[in-house]
């Protein structure tokens, strides 16, 4: 299967030589890697070009955008920009340049294509260090697949109509590939090291930023309570929950536009509810 991935790099120099090298040494090598250097302020670009120059299945592009930093939107919009850069594929990848994966990560990925054509993503779990050990990374169930190890089969990722750009795009997505019935995995021996834990920087405004997704994803206000209640309690945080909740007001009350048509709204929030209820 052919396999393309696109790294949207913003200031990542500390990490990236460790993530490239992850890509070198893959027992199945994907057909090409996309870095987008998104203005960096660092050598990321320099280092991403000293690979492209030694691998040929490597290509480094720059993009101009506003120094602002506009949470998932700007990510989204740097995929889209590498997107454009690809060639013919089966598979195709969002990854972050914050992380290392094991060897035989695409290899055991494309046998789960390969096995099920119903599968539309598939991922491994990511794993923070902490205090010496390396450990799940908590922040969702080990069903999820995370922002930073997106891998979609071309059939789904058409489907879904491709990334929203804003916060709550690597959620949205699993929910819409699941409403058009395909199959989402996660392979728990997949252990991906996450060099830079989720929420590292965050600020009220990216608190209230998930309360706006969750209003986009047609949650409706109950479910946006408990949904950013458990991100609160995960993150010892009663500021995110109270400033997720504000996000949310705010957004319905603004009329903002939503990432799902009331249709696939409807198929979420019943989708939500039974997962609820099942943990009961």
């Amino acid at each position: 299967m052919r396999i393309s991935i696109v790294i949207p790099a913003h200031n990542e120099a500390p990490f990236l030589k460790d993530c490239l090298d992850s890509f070198v040494a893959q027992t199945y090598l994907p057909n090409e890697l996309i870095v987008v250097d998104d203005n960096s302020s660092d050598n990321t670009f320099d280092i991403a070009s000293s690979y492209s120059k030694k691998y040929d299945w490597i290509k480094v592009f720059q993009r101009n955008s506003a120094d602002e930093h506009i949470p998932g939107k700007k990510v989204v919009d740097t995929f889209n920009f590498g997107l454009a850069h690809t060639s013919e594929y089966d598979l195709i990848g969002k990854f972050d340049a914050d992380i290392i994966l094991p060897n035989i990560y695409f290899e055991l990925i494309v046998n789960q294509f390969q096995a099920n054509w119903k599968l539309g993503m598939c991922s491994g779990l990511l794993f923070i260090k902490k205090e010496g050990e390396w450990i799940y990374e908590n922040i969702a169930d080990k069903n999820h697949i995370r922002g930073p190890i997106k891998l979609y089969h071309k059939a789904c990722f058409n489907k879904i109509g491709g990334l929203r750009p804003g916060v709550g795009w690597d959620t949205v997505d699993t929910l819409l590939a699941q409403y058009h019935d395909f199959d989402i995995l996660t392979i728990p021996e997949l252990q991906v090291k996450h060099l830079r834990p989720t929420g590292h920087g965050y600020s009220s405004k990216n608190y209230q930023s998930k309360g706006v997704a969750m209003y986009k994803m047609g949650y409706g206000l109950v479910l946006t309570k408990i949904g950013v209640l458990k991100m609160a309690w995960q993150a010892k945080s009663p500021r995110l929950y109270f400033q997720a909740v504000l996000g949310f007001l705010k957004a319905l009350f603004q009329q903002q536009p939503k990432y799902v048509s009331k249709k696939e709204g409807k198929f979420i929030r019943k989708y939500r509810w039974k997962g609820i209820k099942s943990k009961i």
